[in-house]
């Protein structure tokens, strides 16, 4: 990179960031730190949901997804992450905003008691402090292949940025963050369609990418740009004993005796119903999205900023996942410099580097921190958020004045943004996506369940627990039956049952199973019995501020972001299930 490339860098992300410590000033209590003193308009609502959804693991880690994976990992967020957004705007969020609530997991202990509250704040930090490891481990990717730079000056730089978005986050929270968001989505918009127009017209567009990838492989074009087909995985065991490639498939796949390979294969469908559980398990479980739908200054605003999101979702996952296909077209075998990282996580920057020249090599990896910089704040304050109501008040100091939380939520956020750095070692050792699908799944798809039976059925109020401990365990179960099969020859689990996609769905079946389960025995919850309001302490003073601000909704009553939100629906699914099939 030039001289002239750092400009625009350090110009661009620079001038956002000076922007946002400005309207950090504005930040005086809880309320402005947490919720942003629900102030915020739907257009700034939408740019930061998407913002924060498309971070640069979701640039550089799926786009290496989608290079083994190919168009089948588009349905995560064109059906998914876009009805996730409608239905938790609509029926999930929207009664916790007019309860005055600050997390989504406050929601977990009116609706199934405290145990449910507690674990889903520590699920949430785990599930989040992942995706900090995964962009860490992006812009190290990123700086290293681009740029050619060493370890030490590579992971000195991620640590700076990270910093950067520490400090401008604690000091301004969900105001500054938000505003920065929806202006850092302006760079990544911009510098996503360069690089995809780039690399579209290195490979001479749709019929290029057909006829190169069929080159390498007969009908790996229709497995990679079509949704319908199986997944297939394939391990080479090559030089293992027999013993240990029977211990192999007793977590499921076929021998080939004479290639010396396992094939594993998940049918289209579940393969779909799978990636579909991810992208609605962002939308619904992540406070990071939730938090935002709290700020919004009305409910119109707050159901508006879905249709913006999810029109916006619709088009950049085309532009941005692609490239992991046209990579794949264009390089079968990656170049031994970048080979040696041993993952395919590195095609996106290894495409930056080579087809984007000086200015615009410039914009794309200004583009690339920007999404670093728009989710390291975002999950900062978020999870800040949870760690400071839902366990430090809820458990241990409930009866502070406003000042001391808003001070323990600032200094929590460098504590989890540097923290998450722990991930990087076991980031680094296999593909980030496939990591991100294996770890995350035994515990979010649960909590998933846990709100939308809590939302869409009268299942009885200790179910919730007892539902969340039957998912988690399958997951747990499932995580590490891999791991018994091959140390102990064990199989723990049907080979259907161990599969990694396929774990979602069945963590979904036995926490909703469950939870039907209970009430049957112990009864149902009595209808409209959903919601109460904090009884104590600060939990209850600042959840009566919030509710005490009225939003000024001109637009009660306006069906437009509902009849909008359903076409965004219906398009995403058109595309994945019509077009693209």
């Amino acid at each position: 990179m030039t001289i002239f490339d750092w400009l625009i860098v350090v110009g661009l992300n620079g001038a956002i960031i000076v922007y946002g410590l400005l309207k950090s000033r504005e930040t005086t209590s809880s309320a402005d730190w947490f919720l942003a003193g629900r102030s915020l308009p739907w257009w700034v609502v939408g740019f930061s949901l998407w913002a924060t959804a498309i971070d640069s693991s979701d640039l550089v880690a799926d786009s290496g997804g989608t290079y083994q994976i190919g168009m089948q990992y588009f349905v995560t967020n064109w059906v998914g992450t876009v009805v996730g957004w409608f239905v938790a705007a609509h029926f999930i969020v929207l009664p916790m905003y007019r309860a005055g609530m600050f997390t989504n997991a406050e929601y977990l202990e009116a609706r199934f008691g405290p145990t449910t509250r507690i674990i889903s704040a520590f699920v949430q930090v785990q599930y989040r402090t992942l995706i900090l490891g995964i962009i860490a481990t992006t812009i190290y990717l990123t700086l290293s292949v681009v740029c050619g730079w060493g370890p030490t000056a590579t992971w000195t730089t991620v640590v700076a940025i990270a910093v950067l978005a520490t400090i401008y986050t604690a000091m301004g929270g969900l105001k500054s963050v938000a505003i920065t968001d929806a202006l850092q989505s302006i760079v990544m918009i911009v510098a996503s369609i360069i690089l995809f127009v780039i690399v579209w017209n290195q490979v001479d567009g749709f019929a290029g990418i057909e006829q190169r990838l069929n080159q390498q492989q007969v009908g790996l074009a229709d497995s990679l740009l079509h949704v319908g087909h199986d997944k297939v995985d394939v391990k080479d065991v090559q030089g293992q004993p027999l013993q240990d490639v029977q211990r192999e498939l007793l977590f499921g796949g076929t021998w080939d005796a004479d290639n010396k390979r396992i094939t594993r294969t998940t049918p289209a469908w579940l393969a779909c119903l799978g990636f579909f559980i991810i992208g609605l398990s962002y939308s619904i479980v992540n406070h990071t999205q939730s938090m935002r739908l709290f700020g919004a200054r009305s409910e119109w605003d707050l159901k508006m900023s879905a249709v913006v999101a999810g029109t916006i979702l619709i088009v950049t996952t085309f532009t941005n996942l692609m490239i992991g296909i046209m990579g794949r077209a264009l390089y079968d075998t990656l170049p031994a410099d970048v080979a040696v990282y041993g993952t395919n996580d590195v095609i996106y920057p290894l495409l930056v580097r080579e087809l984007s020249g000086p200015i615009l090599m410039g914009l794309v990896v200004a583009g690339i921190l920007a999404a670093s910089f728009s989710t390291y704040d975002s999950i900062g304050s978020t999870l800040s958020a949870l760690l400071v109501r839902d366990v430090y008040a809820r458990l241990f100091v409930p009866d502070r004045d406003d000042r001391h939380y808003l001070l323990v939520g600032r200094w929590l956020t460098p504590v989890i943004i540097l923290g998450s750095f722990g991930y990087v070692p076991f980031l680094l050792e296999a593909g980030m996506l496939n990591f991100y699908i294996d770890l995350v799944g035994a515990f979010v798809a649960p909590l998933l369940t846990i709100y939308l039976m809590g939302t869409f059925s009268r299942v009885h109020r200790r179910s919730g627990a007892i539902g969340l401990g039957a998912g988690v365990a399958y997951g747990t179960l499932r995580l590490f039956a891999p791991v018994i099969a091959e140390t102990f020859g064990i199989a723990v689990l049907p080979t259907v049952m161990a599969d990694g996609l396929a774990g979602w769905v069945f963590c979904v079946l036995i926490t909703a199973v469950t939870m039907i389960a209970v009430s049957l025995v112990i009864g149902w919850n009595p209808r409209g019995e959903l919601l109460h309001q904090e009884t104590h302490g600060w939990l209850q003073s600042s959840q009566r501020q919030i509710r005490e601000i009225s939003g000024d909704d001109q637009h009660t009553g306006n069906a437009w972001p509902t009849v909008l939100g359903l076409a965004v629906v219906l398009v995403g699914v058109v595309l994945s299930f019509v077009i693209f099939w």
